[in-house]
Protein backbone atom coordinates (compact mmCIF):
# COMPACT_ATOMS: atom_id res chain seq x y z
CA UNK A 1 0.00 0.00 0.00
CA UNK A 2 1.73 3.00 -1.37
CA UNK A 3 0.94 6.92 0.48
CA UNK A 4 -0.33 9.10 -1.48
CA UNK A 5 1.57 11.60 0.73
CA UNK A 6 4.36 11.84 -1.87
CA UNK A 7 2.54 13.19 -4.81
CA UNK A 8 0.46 15.83 -3.09
CA UNK A 9 0.74 19.73 -3.09
CA UNK A 10 4.08 21.26 -2.40
CA UNK A 11 4.47 21.91 1.64
CA UNK A 12 3.63 25.16 3.43
CA UNK A 13 7.42 25.60 4.83
CA UNK A 14 8.78 28.67 6.65
CA UNK A 15 12.03 27.25 5.41
CA UNK A 16 13.96 28.19 1.79
CA UNK A 17 14.14 24.90 0.65
CA UNK A 18 12.68 22.96 -1.21
CA UNK A 19 9.64 21.10 -0.54
CA UNK A 20 10.40 18.06 -2.41
CA UNK A 21 11.83 15.31 -0.80
CA UNK A 22 14.58 13.92 -2.50
CA UNK A 23 16.78 11.76 -0.65
CA UNK A 24 20.51 11.18 -1.85
CA UNK A 25 21.19 7.77 -2.56
CA UNK A 26 24.41 7.56 0.41
CA UNK A 27 26.01 4.14 0.52
CA UNK A 28 23.88 3.09 3.97
CA UNK A 29 21.17 3.61 2.00
CA UNK A 30 22.29 1.64 -0.18
CA UNK A 31 22.94 -1.42 2.21
CA UNK A 32 19.41 -1.29 3.74
CA UNK A 33 17.91 -0.85 0.19
CA UNK A 34 20.10 -3.94 -0.47
CA UNK A 35 19.22 -5.78 2.95
CA UNK A 36 15.68 -5.27 2.48
CA UNK A 37 15.86 -6.70 -0.82
CA UNK A 38 17.79 -10.23 -0.03
CA UNK A 39 15.68 -10.92 3.56
CA UNK A 40 12.31 -10.30 0.98
CA UNK A 41 13.45 -12.61 -1.70
CA UNK A 42 14.21 -15.43 0.92
CA UNK A 43 10.96 -15.09 2.98
CA UNK A 44 8.79 -14.36 0.33
CA UNK A 45 10.26 -17.26 -2.38
CA UNK A 46 7.51 -19.42 -1.42
CA UNK A 47 4.49 -16.82 -0.58
CA UNK A 48 4.77 -16.88 3.08
CA UNK A 49 5.80 -13.71 5.82
CA UNK A 50 9.09 -13.92 7.44
CA UNK A 51 7.35 -14.67 10.11
CA UNK A 52 4.06 -16.12 11.11
CA UNK A 53 2.80 -13.06 12.68
CA UNK A 54 3.67 -9.45 14.62
CA UNK A 55 2.34 -8.48 18.55
CA UNK A 56 2.84 -4.92 19.31
CA UNK A 57 2.77 -3.32 22.72
CA UNK A 58 3.33 0.07 24.34
CA UNK A 59 2.56 3.52 23.47
CA UNK A 60 1.41 6.04 20.54
CA UNK A 61 4.16 5.76 18.85
CA UNK A 62 2.99 1.60 17.55
CA UNK A 63 -0.97 2.64 18.77
CA UNK A 64 -2.89 1.45 15.89
CA UNK A 65 -6.71 2.37 17.31
CA UNK A 66 -6.81 1.09 20.70
CA UNK A 67 -7.70 4.57 22.06
CA UNK A 68 -10.11 5.15 19.60
CA UNK A 69 -13.45 4.12 21.96
CA UNK A 70 -11.50 4.78 25.31
CA UNK A 71 -12.51 7.84 27.85
CA UNK A 72 -9.75 9.74 27.47
CA UNK A 73 -8.29 12.50 25.82
CA UNK A 74 -5.40 10.88 23.75
CA UNK A 75 -7.09 10.10 20.73
CA UNK A 76 -5.87 10.38 16.91
CA UNK A 77 -9.09 9.27 15.25
CA UNK A 78 -9.47 12.84 13.41
CA UNK A 79 -8.38 14.76 10.79
CA UNK A 80 -5.81 15.53 9.61
CA UNK A 81 -4.99 12.38 11.49
CA UNK A 82 -4.27 9.89 9.22
CA UNK A 83 -4.74 11.93 5.45
CA UNK A 84 -1.99 10.39 3.78
CA UNK A 85 -2.89 6.74 4.98
CA UNK A 86 -4.27 4.04 2.03
CA UNK A 87 -7.72 5.57 2.87
CA UNK A 88 -7.04 9.04 3.73
CA UNK A 89 -8.74 8.20 6.93
CA UNK A 90 -8.09 8.45 10.39
CA UNK A 91 -7.40 4.61 11.99
CA UNK A 92 -6.28 6.20 15.97
CA UNK A 93 -2.71 6.36 14.25
CA UNK A 94 -0.66 9.38 16.22
CA UNK A 95 0.54 9.91 12.40
CA UNK A 96 -0.50 11.33 8.99
CA UNK A 97 0.02 7.96 7.54
CA UNK A 98 1.97 4.86 8.36
CA UNK A 99 4.16 4.11 11.47
CA UNK A 100 7.56 2.23 11.53
CA UNK A 101 6.09 -0.74 12.89
CA UNK A 102 3.42 -0.61 9.49
CA UNK A 103 6.58 -0.47 7.45
CA UNK A 104 8.19 -2.97 8.95
CA UNK A 105 4.97 -5.84 8.84
CA UNK A 106 5.44 -4.84 5.60
CA UNK A 107 9.10 -5.69 5.21
CA UNK A 108 8.17 -8.81 6.48
CA UNK A 109 6.17 -10.06 4.55
CA UNK A 110 2.58 -10.30 5.79
CA UNK A 111 -0.08 -8.94 3.63
CA UNK A 112 -2.11 -7.43 6.42
CA UNK A 113 -1.31 -5.16 9.31
CA UNK A 114 -2.49 -6.73 12.97
CA UNK A 115 -5.41 -5.03 14.09
CA UNK A 116 -5.81 -3.13 17.08
CA UNK A 117 -7.04 -5.93 19.92
CA UNK A 118 -9.75 -3.20 20.76
CA UNK A 119 -11.88 -2.58 16.79
CA UNK A 120 -13.74 -4.31 15.03
CA UNK A 121 -11.05 -5.65 12.96
CA UNK A 122 -9.23 -8.19 15.96
CA UNK A 123 -12.40 -10.86 15.33
CA UNK A 124 -11.58 -14.36 13.17
CA UNK A 125 -8.96 -14.86 10.70
CA UNK A 126 -8.25 -11.39 10.97
CA UNK A 127 -6.28 -12.03 14.44
CA UNK A 128 -3.76 -15.40 12.52
CA UNK A 129 -1.27 -12.38 11.94
CA UNK A 130 -0.68 -11.10 15.31
CA UNK A 131 -1.94 -8.13 16.92
CA UNK A 132 -1.46 -4.79 18.34
CA UNK A 133 -2.39 -4.18 22.13
CA UNK A 134 -0.77 -0.60 22.07
CA UNK A 135 -2.03 2.39 24.06
CA UNK A 136 -1.04 6.05 23.40
CA UNK A 137 0.12 7.66 26.49
CA UNK A 138 0.77 3.74 27.70
CA UNK A 139 4.12 3.59 29.77
CA UNK A 140 6.19 1.11 31.75
CA UNK A 141 4.24 2.22 35.05
CA UNK A 142 0.51 1.58 35.16
CA UNK A 143 1.12 4.75 36.86
CA UNK A 144 1.58 6.57 33.63
CA UNK A 145 -1.29 5.07 31.58
CA UNK A 146 -4.13 5.56 34.72
CA UNK A 147 -3.29 9.13 34.53
CA UNK A 148 -4.81 9.41 30.97
CA UNK A 149 -7.10 6.93 30.93
CA UNK A 150 -4.77 4.89 28.85
CA UNK A 151 -4.31 0.95 29.09
CA UNK A 152 -1.50 0.28 31.28
CA UNK A 153 1.00 -2.68 29.67
CA UNK A 154 -0.37 -4.81 32.42
CA UNK A 155 -3.65 -4.70 30.62
CA UNK A 156 -1.87 -5.66 27.43
CA UNK A 157 -0.78 -8.19 28.77
CA UNK A 158 -4.23 -9.29 30.45
CA UNK A 159 -5.87 -8.82 26.56
CA UNK A 160 -2.37 -11.08 25.03
CA UNK A 161 -4.05 -13.71 27.35
CA UNK A 162 -7.40 -13.36 26.24
CA UNK A 163 -5.85 -12.95 22.81
CA UNK A 164 -4.05 -16.50 22.99
CA UNK A 165 -7.39 -18.06 23.82
CA UNK A 166 -9.53 -17.03 20.99
CA UNK A 167 -6.34 -17.84 18.42
CA UNK A 168 -6.76 -21.38 19.84
CA UNK A 169 -10.34 -21.51 18.88
CA UNK A 170 -9.83 -20.18 15.37
CA UNK A 171 -6.77 -22.32 14.42
CA UNK A 172 -6.22 -24.46 16.81
CA UNK A 173 -3.76 -25.34 19.86
CA UNK A 174 -0.97 -26.34 17.36
CA UNK A 175 -1.33 -23.95 15.04
CA UNK A 176 -1.57 -21.24 17.71
CA UNK A 177 1.41 -22.67 19.24
CA UNK A 178 3.42 -21.91 16.09
CA UNK A 179 2.29 -18.61 16.16
CA UNK A 180 2.57 -17.34 19.64
CA UNK A 181 6.22 -19.30 19.43
CA UNK A 182 7.31 -17.60 15.85
CA UNK A 183 5.85 -14.26 15.35
CA UNK A 184 7.68 -11.31 16.63
CA UNK A 185 7.06 -9.27 19.65
CA UNK A 186 7.86 -5.17 19.22
CA UNK A 187 7.92 -3.08 22.90
CA UNK A 188 7.67 0.74 22.45
CA UNK A 189 7.81 2.13 25.80
CA UNK A 190 9.35 5.10 28.19
CA UNK A 191 8.67 8.75 26.25
CA UNK A 192 5.37 8.75 28.11
CA UNK A 193 6.67 7.77 31.29
CA UNK A 194 8.99 10.61 31.30
CA UNK A 195 7.53 12.96 29.15
CA UNK A 196 4.08 12.63 30.35
CA UNK A 197 4.28 11.75 34.06
CA UNK A 198 8.23 12.07 35.34
CA UNK A 199 9.13 16.16 33.63
CA UNK A 200 5.72 17.40 34.65
CA UNK A 201 5.35 16.07 38.00
CA UNK A 202 7.04 17.47 41.25
CA UNK A 203 6.32 14.84 43.25
CA UNK A 204 7.85 12.18 41.43
CA UNK A 205 11.09 14.55 40.58
CA UNK A 206 11.31 15.42 44.17
CA UNK A 207 11.15 11.40 45.53
CA UNK A 208 13.57 9.72 42.31
CA UNK A 209 16.26 11.07 39.99
CA UNK A 210 16.26 10.56 37.05
CA UNK A 211 18.38 7.58 37.17
CA UNK A 212 16.32 5.91 39.88
CA UNK A 213 13.23 6.65 37.97
CA UNK A 214 14.33 4.76 35.42
CA UNK A 215 15.82 2.15 36.92
CA UNK A 216 11.99 1.83 37.99
CA UNK A 217 10.95 1.39 34.27
CA UNK A 218 13.20 -0.56 33.91
CA UNK A 219 12.15 -3.31 36.69
CA UNK A 220 8.89 -2.99 35.04
CA UNK A 221 10.42 -3.92 31.72
CA UNK A 222 12.28 -6.83 32.73
CA UNK A 223 8.92 -8.04 34.78
CA UNK A 224 7.35 -7.64 31.21
CA UNK A 225 9.16 -8.83 29.11
CA UNK A 226 10.08 -12.37 31.92
CA UNK A 227 5.90 -12.52 31.33
CA UNK A 228 6.12 -12.43 27.75
CA UNK A 229 8.41 -15.24 27.83
CA UNK A 230 6.22 -17.73 29.70
CA UNK A 231 3.36 -16.93 27.41
CA UNK A 232 5.46 -18.65 25.06
CA UNK A 233 7.48 -15.09 22.90
CA UNK A 234 10.90 -15.77 21.81
CA UNK A 235 11.47 -13.14 19.55
CA UNK A 236 11.12 -9.56 21.24
CA UNK A 237 12.17 -6.31 19.78
CA UNK A 238 12.06 -3.20 22.29
CA UNK A 239 12.53 0.38 21.10
CA UNK A 240 15.54 2.78 23.12
CA UNK A 241 14.49 5.98 24.50
CA UNK A 242 14.25 8.51 21.53
CA UNK A 243 16.18 12.06 22.16
CA UNK A 244 13.40 12.89 24.04
CA UNK A 245 14.81 16.68 24.39
CA UNK A 246 14.72 17.13 20.64
CA UNK A 247 10.67 16.50 20.67
CA UNK A 248 9.35 19.97 19.60
CA UNK A 249 6.75 19.66 22.66
CA UNK A 250 9.67 19.19 24.68
CA UNK A 251 11.81 22.23 23.69
CA UNK A 252 8.34 23.92 23.65
CA UNK A 253 7.85 22.98 27.08
CA UNK A 254 11.53 22.57 28.91
CA UNK A 255 13.39 24.66 26.88
CA UNK A 256 12.38 28.57 28.01
CA UNK A 257 11.94 30.21 24.96
CA UNK A 258 15.32 28.50 22.96
CA UNK A 259 15.20 26.72 20.06
CA UNK A 260 17.90 23.85 20.82
CA UNK A 261 17.29 20.67 22.29
CA UNK A 262 17.05 19.95 25.80
CA UNK A 263 20.33 18.74 26.72
CA UNK A 264 19.54 16.87 30.42
CA UNK A 265 16.50 15.24 28.26
CA UNK A 266 18.43 13.57 26.00
CA UNK A 267 21.15 12.59 28.30
CA UNK A 268 18.62 10.82 30.73
CA UNK A 269 17.35 8.98 27.57
CA UNK A 270 21.26 7.84 27.14
CA UNK A 271 21.48 6.55 30.26
CA UNK A 272 18.32 4.71 29.97
CA UNK A 273 18.80 3.17 27.10
CA UNK A 274 22.45 1.71 28.16
CA UNK A 275 20.70 0.06 30.75
CA UNK A 276 18.02 -1.41 28.85
CA UNK A 277 20.66 -2.73 26.77
CA UNK A 278 22.41 -4.40 30.08
CA UNK A 279 19.10 -5.60 31.39
CA UNK A 280 18.20 -7.31 27.52
CA UNK A 281 21.72 -8.61 27.36
CA UNK A 282 21.13 -10.43 31.53
CA UNK A 283 17.56 -11.52 29.99
CA UNK A 284 19.49 -13.64 27.00
CA UNK A 285 21.68 -14.79 29.48
CA UNK A 286 18.93 -16.39 31.63
CA UNK A 287 16.64 -17.99 28.82
CA UNK A 288 19.32 -19.72 25.97
CA UNK A 289 16.19 -20.12 23.68
CA UNK A 290 15.28 -16.07 23.30
CA UNK A 291 15.94 -13.77 21.01
CA UNK A 292 16.31 -9.96 22.15
CA UNK A 293 16.73 -6.92 20.08
CA UNK A 294 16.80 -3.54 21.47
CA UNK A 295 15.91 -1.37 18.69
CA UNK A 296 18.23 1.61 18.42
CA UNK A 297 15.60 4.59 17.90
CA UNK A 298 17.59 7.16 19.22
CA UNK A 299 20.92 7.79 17.02
CA UNK A 300 18.80 7.43 14.01
CA UNK A 301 15.91 9.98 14.94
CA UNK A 302 18.70 12.36 16.60
CA UNK A 303 20.76 11.98 12.86
CA UNK A 304 17.18 13.10 10.98
CA UNK A 305 16.61 15.82 13.52
CA UNK A 306 20.37 17.54 13.36
CA UNK A 307 21.06 16.55 9.43
CA UNK A 308 17.36 16.01 8.21
CA UNK A 309 18.57 17.25 4.53
CA UNK A 310 20.70 14.21 4.68
CA UNK A 311 17.48 12.16 4.39
CA UNK A 312 15.71 14.63 2.44
CA UNK A 313 13.73 16.26 4.87
CA UNK A 314 14.36 20.81 5.62
CA UNK A 315 12.46 20.70 8.96
CA UNK A 316 12.77 19.13 12.31
CA UNK A 317 12.15 21.58 14.82
CA UNK A 318 8.58 22.41 13.86
CA UNK A 319 5.97 19.44 12.96
CA UNK A 320 3.36 20.04 9.91
CA UNK A 321 0.45 20.08 12.72
CA UNK A 322 -0.49 23.37 13.70
CA UNK A 323 2.23 25.74 15.13
CA UNK A 324 4.44 22.62 15.03
CA UNK A 325 5.14 23.41 18.70
CA UNK A 326 3.05 22.08 20.82
CA UNK A 327 0.04 19.93 19.15
CA UNK A 328 -0.31 16.80 19.84
CA UNK A 329 -3.54 14.29 19.44
CA UNK A 330 -6.50 17.10 20.22
CA UNK A 331 -5.08 20.14 19.95
CA UNK A 332 -3.99 18.56 16.03
CA UNK A 333 -7.28 19.24 14.15
CA UNK A 334 -8.77 20.57 11.16
CA UNK A 335 -8.86 23.80 12.53
CA UNK A 336 -5.37 24.05 13.81
CA UNK A 337 -3.61 27.05 11.72
CA UNK A 338 -0.84 26.64 9.63
CA UNK A 339 -0.63 22.79 9.55
CA UNK A 340 1.33 22.03 6.26
CA UNK A 341 -0.06 20.85 3.23
CA UNK A 342 3.08 18.50 2.40
CA UNK A 343 4.26 16.33 5.42
CA UNK A 344 6.88 14.67 3.47
CA UNK A 345 9.79 17.15 4.12
CA UNK A 346 8.96 17.36 7.68
CA UNK A 347 10.43 14.78 10.13
CA UNK A 348 7.47 15.10 13.09
CA UNK A 349 3.49 15.14 11.96
CA UNK A 350 2.60 16.55 15.58
CA UNK A 351 4.87 18.14 18.25
CA UNK A 352 5.70 14.59 19.14
CA UNK A 353 5.04 11.83 16.70
CA UNK A 354 6.95 11.23 13.46
CA UNK A 355 5.47 11.78 9.93
CA UNK A 356 5.29 8.44 7.74
CA UNK A 357 8.44 9.52 5.45
CA UNK A 358 10.48 9.91 8.73
CA UNK A 359 8.95 6.98 9.86
CA UNK A 360 9.81 4.96 6.67
CA UNK A 361 13.82 6.14 7.43
CA UNK A 362 13.22 4.54 11.00
CA UNK A 363 11.72 1.19 10.11
CA UNK A 364 14.86 0.91 7.65
CA UNK A 365 17.65 0.86 10.53
CA UNK A 366 15.05 -1.66 12.36
CA UNK A 367 14.95 -3.92 9.48
CA UNK A 368 19.08 -4.12 9.90
CA UNK A 369 18.89 -4.42 13.74
CA UNK A 370 16.65 -6.75 13.91
CA UNK A 371 17.71 -9.31 11.69
CA UNK A 372 18.85 -11.88 14.58
CA UNK A 373 14.93 -11.77 14.94
CA UNK A 374 14.42 -13.81 11.84
CA UNK A 375 17.20 -15.89 11.29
Amino acid sequence: MASSSRNSSSSCSSSSSSSKRVAPMSTTMLVLVMAQVLVLIVGLSHGQGLVPGVMIFGDSVVDAGNNNNLDTFVKANFPPYGRDFSNHYPTGRFCNGKLATDFTVENLGLSTYPPAYLSQDAQGKNLLNGANFASAASGYLDRTANLYRAISLSQQLQFYKEYQSKVVGIAGRAKAAALISGAIYILSAGSSDYVQNYYINPLLRGTYTSDQFGDLLLQSFNSFAENLYNLGARRIGVTSLPPMGCLPAAITLFGAGRNDCIVYLNNDAITFNKKLNAVSEALKKRHSDLKLVVFDIYNPLLDLIKNPQNSGFFEARKACCGTGTIETSLLCNVRSPGTCSNATGYVFWDSVHPTEAANKVLSDTILLQGIDLIS
